[in-house]
């Protein structure tokens, strides 16, 4: 019984999101059982280029370190944002938001190499956190109970948060950079004079994930209320 509770939980969690996530434990998993290490995960475009290991450009985003509280909070953030994203700005269009981890990661791929980051899992984490909050101004977030503030600033409240752990933040500016360019040319120049629509997600994609009819049983969770967690937890002005 519990099996069957949990396998339609899991199951209930939209196709990206569910993707991404399960993909991210069962690698750390993968180094906490030694069946691979980090040194056979982390982006190096040497081994990309010279050596064909092309599954490096894929799993840098994989690996959030070793188990611990690092790892859990930023499972946490990815879990809970790209699942706000896949339900609410691209609700039905799923084909948008592979192009939208396809567009980051590319761009994320290219900058990093020039800032010498070797996983760049957190700094598409910290994308998915702008580009939410960036489309959910008026939501008000309250972080740990300590600090109550707009969706816009969440990104930069995580940052001098990692900068507290005495973490670096270019990880953190790489991903506000990247989610910030997205958002640009998706959301603002189009609507600009003399702007126009620069992203446009491949015919391919929408063939391979976008269904003609949703599904009238689907329970999305709320964009407002996202679940269970204190962690930039949201309400809507006026609410």
């Amino acid at each position: 019984m519990a099996y069957q509770t949990i396998r339609q939980e899991y199951l209930q969690i939209p196709v990206v999101t569910r993707a991404y996530t399960t993909a991210c434990v069962l690698t750390t998993a993968a180094v906490q059982l030694e069946l691979i290490t980090p040194f056979q995960l982390y982006f190096n475009p040497d081994l990309i280029l010279r050596n064909y290991q092309v599954w490096r450009l894929i799993t840098n985003f994989l690996f959030f370190g070793p188990v611990g509280f690092n790892f859990l909070f930023n499972m946490i953030f990815l879990y809970r944002y790209c699942r706000m994203l896949e339900e609410g700005s691209f609700r039905g269009r799923t084909a948008d938001f592979v192009f939208m981890f396809l567009f980051g990661g590319l761009l994320m791929t290219i900058f990093g190499m020039f800032v010498n980051l070797v996983f760049l899992g957190q700094a598409f984490t910290i994308m998915l956190v702008y580009i939410w909050s960036r489309r959910n101004p008026n939501v008000r977030m309250n972080f740990f109970g300590l600090l109550n503030f707009q969706a816009p600033f969440l990104p930069w409240v995580l940052m001098g948060f990692s900068l507290l752990l005495g973490n670096s933040i270019i990880v953190d500016l790489l991903g506000i950079a990247v989610g910030h360019v997205y958002y640009f040319l998706e959301d603002v120049f189009p609507n600009q004079p003399g702007g126009g629509r620069w992203l446009r997600t491949p015919s391919i994609l929408k063939m391979l994930f976008d269904t003609p009819e949703e599904d009238a049983d689907y329970n999305p969770l709320p964009e407002d209320r996202p679940g269970g967690f204190a962690w930039g937890e949201g309400q809507r002005l006026g609410g």
